[in-house]
């Protein structure tokens, strides 16, 4: 970039029958305090309800407000090959992935390009307001420590270069594909940032904490994988099931 120039980024927002709740994830990319180059993509995989009727009501306010906004509806084979698919078509320095039923804080972009800039990561994250089904909320901090461990990574508030990108995808294989990518990311020895500052709000109950009991036994065997194909040792099986659990319980009574 030249002297002046500001980090182009794209954020993606894979949605399926998001009507209910799209608008407010595109009302906080209209919110950004970022004045630089930005490009927002929204990857719908063939929703049957009112979700592209949402997203092109938007189409005047994005054009308004200067930023690059792109709707495409194509088949998919599930979240993780529509972020793929997103992530082919995006054209920013670094990416960013939305869920339509989260928001970004308005400071969100401008504090991970300040980061961008001053350390050149190759992927960061902060820390994360949880919105429970009971409407209360927490903030899950995020931290980088030499134990691998998703319990301080947090997937929403995520920017990746895009070059990084181009190394690692989302394998599409179970509900733990993010996981995944960040655990291999970190073993290349990328540099890694965390902002301790709350970035985005993730809602509880979407579709990866609704969580029926039948179905914990075979999280925590998805996520001891995602360990195992990444080098770690057995023992990690004790973190899966703790994690599984408090999740579930979270979920359940939060």
């Amino acid at each position: 970039m030249g002297d002046g120039e500001r980090v182009k980024v794209s954020v993606i927002t894979v949605c399926m029958n998001a009507e209910a709740t799209i608008a407010r994830t595109l009302e906080s990319i209209l919110k950004q305090t970022y004045k630089g180059p930005l490009e927002y993509i929204i990857k719908d995989g063939g929703s049957k309800d009112a979700t592209l009727e949402v997203a092109r009501s938007f189409e005047g306010r994005f054009y308004e407000r200067g930023i690059d906004y792109r709707i495409v509806s194509s088949p998919d084979k599930g979240i993780y090959d529509a972020m793929n698919q997103g992530i082919d078509i995006s054209s920013g320095e670094l990416i960013g992935i939305l869920n339509a039923d989260d928001i970004y804080e308005s400071v969100c972009i401008e504090r991970v390009v300040e980061r961008y800039d001053e350390t050149g990561f190759d992927l960061c994250y902060g820390d994360l307001r949880m919105i429970l089904p009971s409407g209360n909320t927490f903030i899950k901090k995020a931290r980088l420590r030499k134990y691998t461990t998703s319990r301080d990574w947090n997937h929403p508030t995520q920017f990746v270069k895009k070059e990084i990108y181009d190394r690692f995808r989302y394998r599409c294989l179970n509900i733990s594909d993010d996981m995944d990518l960040f655990f291999a990311v970190k073993k290349s020895g990328a540099k890694i940032e965390v902002i301790n500052e709350v970035l985005a709000d993730f809602t509880m109950g979407g579709v990866s904490t609704k969580i029926p009991i039948r179905e914990v036994p075979e999280r925590i065997g998805r996520r001891y994988e995602v360990y195992r194909h990444n080098g770690y040792s057995r023992g990690y099986i004790f973190e899966c099931v703790a994690f599984e659990l408090i999740k579930y319980l979270g979920a359940r009574f939060g």
